[in-house]
């Protein structure tokens, strides 16, 4: 006997498997060899990897006038990027803290793969600021006072290029936390099922002693909570804190109080476009098409239309207040620099990717179409790129005094080290997808048909009559 619901689909598909069916296959592709595909996607990130972090070592020997920045433009790709993985972190813990709290049973299946991006999303974020720096192994006087004729000089905690630091290594923890214990019952469930000494070895002790038992478990979810209500906070404090590096000036284009609630909107839009990126390669090279269902995309296509949406609205809202304020200076800097200027098509790139693209999500079945689907995320993490490309440059290039105009140019090196951080961000997410389970096992358990009170009781009484 089956029990279905006429009115939700089923989040684990393929025949109504049993609990034991589930573990079977997360734990699969931590058991046997990868596959073409998956090497077919690990070559190339390992290579372009290498090249990156190599051309960074070069940066930094030769100093950042191996950049293309200028006396006018002081801030180019390397800020572009460190805003654009900053925002791609956010959805890991929107996902898993935020939907846990709502109790969106839907989030089962997706929420380990969006933290492990997480996680390596902030290190990519993070490299771009240490280079900046020109000279990184001074780099430790962010965290002691730099010793003076006049005494120690501290760092000046007004500014919010340091509120950057607190907020994203207290983002960083968490996230390492949140993520890490959210493993230790499934590297428990790995450590008992291995034959290899010395896999059982390693996965004993980064388990912890987790042994399953009623104690254990009430544990784990008192504290997943704690966690949870720890993260989600988070996720609205970085993004806005990042927003007052630009919002805290004077320089036209920047200086709007829309940035906070505009910045946070932008990083869920794209952080949930790259996790579906993700998900659609995980789930057809490591062939979890019954556990990652079209269901999931559905509902994170849902999403990244609601917050395209309120994108949209926050370039709209930029035009009203440039309009708004009177400032001659605001107004030219949306109407004629960014619209009509040198720089118009990076604009309208942002604009056909962030907001016209996402329009096609209001149907259903484009929802459903993977291919079409995996290309549209593809166009919403380009348009994100080139909104912070266009905030940051189309502002700086264009100032007060037209006599310090100049034009802004990315070198090799600024490309291949962006590159580097592609290289790095995929790399580790199909290391991490090779040996560490890549889906919560219990969590998902939990929402297939076999664990349902009305389907277990069916399993019943159909033992019964056996």
């Amino acid at each position: 006997m089956s029990v279905t619901s006429h009115l939700r689909e089923p989040l684990v598909t393929g025949g109504n498997p049993k609990l034991a069916d589930i573990t079977d296959a997360v734990i699969k592709p931590m058991q046997s060899k990868p596959n073409k595909l998956w090497w077919l996607a690990f070559i190339p990130a390992a290579i372009l990897f290498v090249a990156g972090f190599t051309t960074m070592g070069y940066q930094i020997s030769e100093g950042i006038g191996t950049w293309g920045l200028n006396k006018t433009v002081g801030w180019g790709w390397d800020i572009t990027n460190f805003v654009w993985w900053v925002g791609i972190g956010h959805a890991g813990t929107a996902i898993s803290a935020i939907l846990f709290l709502f109790r969106q049973r839907w989030r089962t299946a997706i929420n380990r793969s969006a933290e492990a991006m997480t996680i390596l999303a902030v290190i990519c974020a993070a490299i771009f600021p240490v280079i900046h720096m020109g000279r990184p192994w001074f780099g430790w006087w962010w965290f002691a006072p730099l010793p003076n004729m006049r005494g120690p000089l501290w760092v000046n905690f007004r500014s919010p290029l340091l509120w950057d630091f607190f907020a994203i290594s207290t983002y960083f923890s968490i996230s390492c936390v949140f993520w890490y214990f959210g493993l230790l019952p499934d590297i428990a469930t790995f450590r008992d099922r291995t034959n290899k000494k010395v896999k059982k070895i390693i996965y004993g002790v980064l388990s912890f002693g987790w042994s399953g038992s009623n104690r254990d478990w009430s544990h784990y979810e008192i504290v997943y909570g704690i966690l949870a209500g720890l993260a989600a906070p988070l996720v609205l404090s970085v993004h806005t804190i990042v927003s007052m590096d630009f919002a805290t000036s004077v320089i036209p284009g920047w200086h709007t109080t829309i940035f906070p609630p505009y910045f946070v909107a932008g990083a869920l839009f794209s952080g949930f476009a790259m996790v579906m990126t993700l998900l659609i390669i995980s789930r057809k090279t490591q062939n979890m098409e019954h556990l990652i269902t079209i269901n999931h995309i559905d509902n994170m296509a849902k999403v990244v239309l609601a917050t395209g949406m309120l994108v949209g609205l926050a370039y709209f809202t930029e035009f009203l207040i440039g309009w708004y304020s009177g400032s001659n200076y605001e107004g030219f800097i949306f109407f004629s620099s960014r619209m009509k200027g040198p720089y118009a098509w990076a604009y309208w790139i942002m604009i056909s990717c962030n907001v016209i693209s996402p329009q096609i999500f209001w149907f259903r079945r484009f929802r459903r179409n993977l291919p079409l689907v995996f290309v549209m995320t593809i166009f919403v993490n380009i348009g994100m790129w080139f909104e912070r490309f266009v905030i940051i440059v189309t502002s700086l290039n264009r100032d007060y005094l037209p006599s310090s105009w100049s034009m802004y140019s990315p070198t090799w090196v600024e490309m291949l080290e962006y590159g580097g951080t592609l290289g790095f961000f995929f790399t580790f997410y199909l290391l991490f997808v090779r040996f560490l389970p890549s889906i919560a096992i219990a969590e998902v358990k939990s929402v297939a048909a076999y664990a349902q009170r009305e389907e277990h009781a069916a399993s019943i009484e159909e033992a019964q009559h056996v």
